[in-house]
């Protein structure tokens, strides 16, 4: 089983071992990882230090989603003018 407690978007990039992530409910949160399990361990770790940041700064902090999903797909192309 998978636990987060914030949705993520995994993004596969032109390079084969090179990943993005962010989440949508999360503000300000993204990172990288070289595997979709790269960045599901990161993620992990990486909301809660996160999330401990903004505490520490007396920010708000986004209640956890009750129903968080994940997404993977491919990074967004950009359109040409």
């Amino acid at each position: 089983m998978i636990t987060l407690p914030y949705s993520l978007v995994i993004e596969a990039t032109g390079e084969p071992d090179f990943f993005g992530f962010y989440s949508p409910d999360l503000e300000g949160f993204t990172g990288i990882g070289h595997s979709i399990e790269d960045c599901l361990y990161k993620a992990r770790w990486g909301m809660a230090d996160h999330t401990q940041m903004l505490r520490q700064q007396g920010l708000p902090v986004p209640a956890s989603n009750p129903n968080p999903t994940i997404v993977i797909q491919n990074e967004p192309k950009l359109q040409r003018a």
